[in-house]
């Protein structure tokens, strides 16, 4: 066999010619069709709910007979969203604290030797993997057998610091386990208790990862409906307030509801990336 017949096609080609070969090779194409695909099915609902925000129409859903914001000046003057709203802030910054708190605490205790840690590690990370629905049923159940009455600074609370404390703890714990200690034994040695240590050299440098921690429980907070449903009693938060005019009368207005808890999550979520970035960028320069 000659060498001209051996070699290789894409060898005589030129650079552009060589990048439309490879642009249109089978598994290049078929990775396009998968990401446009997977895109198409993330953003399509949130589209979807935007134009529907909009829509003239008495009627949840398509077709699209004008646009109007009316449905945006109703729930701006709704005092039952009103009030579900602040329930949901409210309830969002307190277990996004309380959670970021704990998962500091056990994120810094962690860092030394602990009896049986690999078991403790497991048993923080629990929640996550046990289903909404479980989880507010047992707890709807103990509450009930303890008397406790159901609301948000009772029962909905405990539910939503459970919840969001293992995932602060998985975004504090690294940071920590990374921290260069010889920061701290260096100014232990220089006279400073640890409460100045932690004060003065080791919050400083996380502070950014704890704000963005504090962000992103109070997300999942916000959101949070399945445990909120069971332990909330009377009272209403957003996402329960939203279920309810799906259930109940199936408002024109729904769409506008939930776009609104999309952009707030939104701007929350890219609050706390933006916060964590800097922490990165803080990191590489450190280095």
């Amino acid at each position: 066999m000659s060498t001209a017949a051996t070699r290789n096609p894409i060898e005589g080609m030129s650079a552009p010619a060589r990048r439309v070969r490879r642009s249109l090779s089978p598994w290049v194409v078929g990775t396009r069709i998968y990401l446009a695909i997977f895109f198409l099915l993330l953003y399509a609902p949130i589209c979807t709910l935007a134009l529907l925000s909009v829509n003239d129409s008495v009627f949840v859903g398509l077709p699209i007979k004008g646009l109007t914001l009316r449905w945006y000046a109703v729930i701006a003057h709704d005092p039952a969203l009103h009030h579900a709203l602040a329930n949901s802030v409210l309830l969002g910054i307190t277990s996004g604290a309380i959670a970021t708190v704990l998962a500091l605490l056990m994120a810094m205790g962690f860092r030394r030797r602990v009896f049986l840690k690999s078991v403790l590690l497991q048993i923080v990370l629990i929640p996550i993997v046990v289903p909404g629905v479980v989880s507010g049923v047992v707890l709807l159940m103990f509450f009930g057998y303890l008397g406790v009455p159901f609301g948000v600074w009772t029962t909905a609370l405990v539910a939503h610091v459970s919840w969001a404390l293992p995932f602060a703890f998985m975004t504090l714990y690294p940071r920590l386990h990374m921290f260069d200690r010889s920061l701290e034994e260096a100014a232990m040695d220089l006279g400073a208790t640890p409460l100045v240590t932690f004060r003065r050299i080791v919050f400083p440098l996380i502070r950014p990862a704890v704000i963005a921690t504090f962000l992103f429980a109070f997300t999942l907070s916000f959101d949070e409906f399945i445990r909120t449903l069971f332990l909330i009693g009377t009272e209403r938060t957003v996402p329960t307030h939203l279920w309810t005019l799906v259930v109940q009368e199936m408002s024109p207005f729904m769409p506008a509801v939930g776009m609104t808890i999309t952009l707030i999550s939104i701007a929350v979520s890219l609050a706390g990336f933006w916060v964590a970035g800097r922490d990165s960028n803080a990191g590489v320069a450190a280095e």
